[in-house]
């Protein structure tokens, strides 16, 4: 799984290596009693200081999401797709609420709210199924 840095982002690195690496637990990237790697490693591949790795790691181990082996690093962790997803789908839905908010906020009926998240699920599922071989 491949780590970047996004320089203008407002998020800090710590939090974005950490949004990262969750994610790409959730996608499946990352398995249970996978290796991550090292925080010296990390910090030189991505031109960061390691306390800032450390600070990602830290957050993560919080959550269950990581645990240190003696020697071994960090590995992630078996509740941690459970976790990872879990998450990912809190994030979405609050997106979604928010959106509908601003939809009936904006005089739209149930139905052409309906109307409008059918398409637009269509679509993306559309780009979707055209993007696999």
């Amino acid at each position: 799984m491949a780590l970047y840095i996004d320089t203008a982002s407002r998020l800090p690195i710590y939090q974005q290596l950490a949004q990262q690496i969750r994610e790409g637990i959730a996608r499946g990237e990352l398995q249970p009693d996978e290796a991550l790697p090292s925080v010296r490693q990390l910090s030189r591949d991505l031109v960061v200081n390691p306390n800032t790795v450390a600070r990602a790691f830290q957050e993560l181990e919080r959550a269950g999401i990581v645990t240190p082996r003696r020697g071994l690093g960090m590995e992630v962790t078996a509740e941690a797709p459970g976790l990872c997803r879990a998450r990912r789908q809190e994030i979405v839905r609050e997106r979604i609420r928010a959106a509908l908010r601003e939809a009936a906020s904006s005089a739209l009926t149930p139905d052409q709210i309906r109307k409008i998240v059918d398409e637009e699920l269509t679509r993306v599922n559309g780009k979707r199924n055209r993007e696999k071989p």
